[in-house]
Order: C-alpha cells, then sequence, then structure tokens
C-alpha cells in the first residue's frame, strides 16, 4: 500500500518523522512525503512559550514536538511514479479528486495551530480522521501536563499518530458519549503574540508559585476514603451518599491512595498505595477493617526498588493474588500471598517492556481480560510518548496467570475521559460495570461509571453512564478510585498536607 503524508515541509517536525517510521514499520505500506508549504502553522510567538517551558519545567529538547532538518525526510522523499493508494493529509489542504484522502483534524479543524489554540484554550481536543466527511476513527486527546502547552502539544501528536495506525489496521474507533454537554462552540483562534507572551510571563511566574508550595507542603497529597454501604454502593446510588465518607487517616509524611478491599477467611483488609515523600515513592501496605472501620494503620506488605501503586488483589483457586503496577519497572507482574496479608513472592511476569497504568483483571466470557493504558502508541518503553491515560489497551488469556495476548484491535479504545481503569470490574445481573477515570481537567479529577456494552476478540464499547465529581460530601480536590468488598466501599482524592507538620515515622 502507497501512502503519502501530507506536512508542511517548511516546519518538520519528530513527530512527523516516528510516524513515517511506524507507517514503513507495518510492513505492507511504502511511505512517501507531499512537503509543500502549508497555512495553519504555528506562529513564531508559540515557539518562544515552547522554549520558555522547555527551560522552567526542564522539558526534553527532543521531544516530539522538535523541528528537525527537511533533510531527516530524504527516506520518504521519493514519490512514486504511480499515484498513492491513500493520501493522510495533517494540512487540511489537499484536494485531489478520485483519491483516497484521510484528513486529521482537532474540533473539526485541520493542522498543528488548531490543536495548539484547543490546547491554550483548556479544551479537550476531539481528533478525527475523516474520509469524505465522514470520521473512520476518532479519539479524546489528553495529557498530565495540562497548563503546559509545549508537554501537552507533544503528548497529543503522539496520540494522534496511535489514532493514525490503528484506523490503519482496521480497527474503527469511537468515543463514547459522556453524560454531560459536549464542549460548545468553533474551534478557538490561535492567541495573538501579546497574549502568548503574557502565557509565557504566566507561566513562569506560576513555576515560582509551585517551588514555592512545594517548598510548604507535600504535593501531590492523596487520601482515602471510605464508609458502609448498608446495601447500597455507588454503582447504585450514582452519586456521593448523603452520610459522606471517612478519611484514613495518615500521619503527613505519606499519603495513601488507590485502595483495594478483599475478604479472605473471613477477615477484611485494605490494601493502599502507600506513598513516602521522603523517598519519592510508594510500596503497598495494608490494614484490617473491624465493624467500625480500621484497626490500626497501614503495615507495608511489599516494598520493592521501584515505584508501586494500584494493588490490584483477588482470590482464586484458594490463594490470593496481587497485580501492582509497576510501569516504573517496565512490567506488569502477578504476586502470590504466602503469609497474607504479607509474604508477596512474584509468581509471573504477565507484560513486559511496557509502560502499562492500572492492570485490572476480570473473567468474562469464559476468557481472562487484562484492562490497562498505555503511554505510548507502539506499547513499549522503547517507542516513548504520548498520555498515561487516554489509550486502552486489552489482553485476552485462557488463565490469569497467562499467557496473555494482546488485543488484535489496541489500543481499543482513545479517551482522556474514560479509558484508564479506576478500581475493580463489577457484575450486575448481565452487565459489566467498570469504574473509569476521567482526567479531561487533569490525572485522577473524576470518577465514571460505565457499562460494558461488548467485549470480544472484535472489540470493546462502552457506554459511560455516570460522572462523579469531588464536592460537599468528598471535599477532595480529585476522586480517582472506587473498590469494595465486606460491605465497606473505598474511594480515593487529593489532599493537602503542610510539610512543618508531618510526623516521620519511616
Amino acid at each position: 500500500m502507497r501512502i503519502s503524508l501530507r506536512l508542511d515541509g517548511d516546519c518538520v517536525r519528530a513527530f512527523h518523522v516516528a510516524l513515517l517510521e511506524r507507517l514503513a514499520a507495518l510492513g505492507d505500506v511504502v511511505p512517501s512525503v507531499d512537503i509543500r508549504p502549508a497555512a495553519g502553522r504555528i506562529p513564531r510567538s508559540a515557539a518562544a512559550l515552547f522554549q520558555l517551558e522547555t527551560a522552567i519545567h526542564g522539558l526534553s529538547h527532543d521531544g516530539l514536538g522538535k523541528r528537525v532538518p527537511l533533510s531527516t525526510l530524504a527516506p520518504y522523499r521519493t514519490q512514486s511514479s504511480a499515484s498513492p493508494d491513500l493520501v493522510i493529509d495533517l494540512c487540511g489542504d489537499v484536494m485531489l479528486e478520485g483519491m483516497r484522502v484521510w484528513r486529521v483534524t482537532y474540533d473539526g479543524a485541520s493542522g498543528e495551530a488548531a490543536l495548539l489554540a484547543l490546547i491554550l484554550a483548556g479544551r479537550t481536543p476531539l481528533a478525527r480522521i475523516e474520509e469524505n466527511g465522514i470520521a473512520i476513527a476518532a479519539g479524546r486527546l489528553g495529557t498530565e501536563y495540562g497548563g503546559i502547552a509545549l508537554a501537552s502539544f507533544q503528548d497529543m501528536l503522539a496520540r494522534t499518530a496511535s489514532l493514525i495506525i490503528a484506523a490503519l489496521s482496521g480497527a474503527a474507533k469511537s468515543v463514547p458519549d459522556l453524560p454531560e454537554p459536549p464542549q460548545a462552540g468553533s474551534p478557538p483562534p490561535m492567541p495573538s503574540a501579546g497574549k502568548l507572551g503574557v502565557r509565557a510571563g504566566k507561566a513562569l511566574a506560576r513555576r515560582i508559585v509551585q517551588k514555592i508550595y512545594h517548598l510548604c507542603y507535600n504535593a501531590p497529597h492523596w487520601k482515602v476514603g471510605w464508609r458502609q454501604t448498608k446495601g447500597r454502593d455507588l454503582f447504585d446510588l450514582r452519586a456521593h451518599p448523603a452520610s459522606g465518607w471517612q478519611e484514613l487517616p495518615d500521619d503527613g509524611s505519606r499519603f495513601y491512595a488507590d485502595p483495594f478491599p478483599i475478604v479472605h477467611q473471613g477477615q477484611l483488609t485494605l490494601f493502599v498505595e502507600d506513598y513516602i515523600h521522603r523517598l519519592g515513592r510508594a510500596i503497598i501496605s495494608a490494614v484490617p477493617f473491624g465493624p467500625a472501620g480500621p484497626l490500626g494503620r497501614p503495615e507495608p506488605v511489599l516494598d520493592l526498588p521501584y515505584h508501586l501503586s494500584y494493588p490490584f488483589v483477588f482470590e482464586r483457586d484458594g490463594e490470593v493474588w496481587m497485580v501492582p503496577e509497576s510501569c516504573a519497572n517496565g512490567t506488569v507482574d502477578l504476586y502470590r500471598a504466602t503469609a497474607f496479608p504479607g509474604g508477596w513472592v512474584k509468581e509471573a511476569t504477565l507484560l513486559s517492556g511496557i509502560i502499562a497504568s492500572d492492570a485490572t483483571l476480570v473473567e468474562h466470557g469464559g476468557a481472562w481480560w487484562l484492562f490497562a493504558t498505555v503511554r505510548d502508541g507502539g506499547g513499549t518503553i522503547r517507542d516513548g510518548g504520548g498520555a498515561f491515560s487516554d489509550a486502552l489497551h486489552l489482553w485476552s488469556a485462557p488463565d490469569f496467570r497467562g499467557p496473555w495476548t494482546p488485543h488484535p484491535n489496541n489500543p481499543v479504545l482513545i479517551d482522556i475521559a474514560s479509558a484508564r481503569p479506576a478500581g475493580r470490574m463489577v457484575k450486575r445481573g448481565n452487565d459489566l460495570l467498570r469504574p473509569v477515570q476521567d482526567c479531561r481537567r487533569s490525572y485522577g479529577a473524576a470518577l465514571g461509571i460505565a457499562r460494558i456494552s461488548h467485549l470480544d476478540l472484535i472489540g470493546m464499547e462502552q457506554v459511560v453512564e455516570t460522572i462523579l465529581n469531588p464536592g460537599a460530601l468528598w471535599n477532595g480536590r480529585k476522586l480517582h478510585t472506587l473498590n469494595e468488598a465486606g460491605g465497606f466501599e473505598f474511594i480515593d482524592g487529593s489532599a493537602i498536607a503542610p510539610r512543618w507538620k508531618r510526623r516521620v515515622r519511616d
């Protein structure tokens, strides 16, 4: 298949080279480039903003937004004598009759300036690949670096490449509707040079304030909330309970997050991410619960040289198992408890060479499924790029120990509002309900409840039915995880912990 990539030859970026390399790696694709100058280019004032952000935020100089010499495209510049089978138009100006053209748009507008304008306006871009005005693939693009234009721009370029590659694989992508009004209005214009200069000044001031804030507070600082369900959980209520939530106390030197409860041999035990501010990483700790709440404080049960979180625990074959998030190690590993709640021994590496977040397992339709968001389009540490929370990948296996096979249509969903797992899936009758993270405003900002309407080797479809936000009944600034067991329900969110009030216990 001969594919021509239409890009602006006066502004070649590392993104274009990476996309061409991924196209060539498909095996049956011969890519070439159309490098005529194009309108819709990012103004020089925005480039100055990028340079300032790189300096004050310590960003890499070699990201996907980096401009590269035109000569970098030399391996792809020779056009075939025959017309291409497909043109991928990144500029929005290809008008060729009798030829297949895929146009890439962001909220309906083409070009990198349109994408950046949406980022600067605080919008969540809806990327679409259109053929003759009909969307053949779409995704809500996201980032964990809201407020940093260059980092957001690069994450969304990376995910644009993911969407293009997915569309070429024949996997039709769509994004679920959300239970709230969509973003209104036409795409915003690019701010003037003066406004971008003001933004750059504010970015520098904000960075200074952040530095002062981090000197005074342990940030970020999360907290765990718990309550007794009395027969009605959030999957039933679809709102915060009138009684509110009680908090799992911490001493300020650490925070607790990602609560996963389990009942084993009649005892409810809560596992949490135990983040130690002094170390800058987390371990897994556990605390037993009685009828009135926690019996003591969480104590360490799994400590490794790298960051651990999201302790997905479950019981099977008379044993208790755990799949903690270990993307810092580039693996998804399975552990077994030999002296519950401790004594964890590694039984298997389920996935390796991958930056996978919040691996969540479920048995459904006669198979085991593993859900996780993957940071980059290729799924490996080497490729890099993209957000941690907007690309959902699936794997299936005959047994939870594996072997795990990637879904042929990965990523099955590109959506910053509903891709990332937020806890165990639950079955209600014939329905499979899935907690999801809504990261449009920021990482872990809100919690969604989605109903999976289709899950097999063809694909996965879900309907987001509810979005829960922090508020008067949960006054953290975020709402991030949902799990329950033994008549108790747990959530988590963010808090503030002054450094001078902490009591070091480790």
